[in-house]
């Protein structure tokens, strides 16, 4: 299987979660419910954004896999990679060691102090994004597996009694208050919701 499908997700019919792994393992299992006549809706959640993946299940089991396999490959979070038709991929940058040039756009102030330091624009702008990327690892998980669960929720359990309350303790970071108000969703629902909202409410290193 190509590694492009290796992302984890997992597809729900309705409030009944159908399966959970890679998202061609799900796909199959997605195609045989839908092929046995269900009439829920059916959604695949990109098990790290909660973002939606579209599948076209026409066809037979291997239809459904070919056509993942010719989709363009996709980045952490399901942006698209590959570069438009006829267009040669870009060479700037560095590709070897993985830097690609993109525009930013500063001040004069900023420029000239990037330019002052050592190594140029280039190097001191990596090294203040790795800067930024280790203090705020911790606090980036967090808003991460707020909005994950958040997407989730508002998708699936939007109509579910105490969605609100449930959202507001979320985002308070109150984990018990959280749990209290989604323990009556339907089971499936409800269990999905609380791992993606883990480090959110219990912390990075849960």
């Amino acid at each position: 299987m190509n590694d492009r499908h290796e992302r984890l997700c997992t597809a729900f019919e309705g409030s009944r979660r159908i399966e959970s792994g890679e998202l061609a393992q799900v796909a199959l299992k997605t195609k045989q419910v839908i092929d046995g006549g269900e009439h829920a809706p059916v959604i695949i959640f990109d098990d790290v954004t909660s973002e939606p993946i579209e599948v076209d299940f026409r066809g037979t089991a291997e239809d459904v896999l070919r056509r993942l396999e010719e989709r363009p490959i996709e980045g952490a979070h399901g942006a698209a990679l590959d570069q438009p038709d006829g267009e040669a991929p870009r060479r700037v940058g560095r590709p070897k060691l993985g830097v690609v040039a993109r525009e930013v756009t500063l001040l004069p102030r900023h420029w000239d102090w990037l330019n002052s330091q050592r190594g140029g624009a280039s190097v001191a702008l990596r090294k203040l994004v790795e800067e930024a990327r280790h203090v705020n690892q911790g606090r980036d998980r967090v808003r991460q597996s707020q909005e994950a669960a958040y997407r989730f929720m508002s998708v699936l359990a939007g109509n579910q009694p105490g969605f609100e309350e449930a959202t507001r303790a979320l985002f308070a970071t109150n984990p018990d208050r959280f749990d209290e108000l989604v323990e009556p969703w339907p089971a499936d629902v409800r269990d999905h919701a609380r791992k993606l909202a883990t480090v959110a409410l219990r912390g990075p290193g849960c």
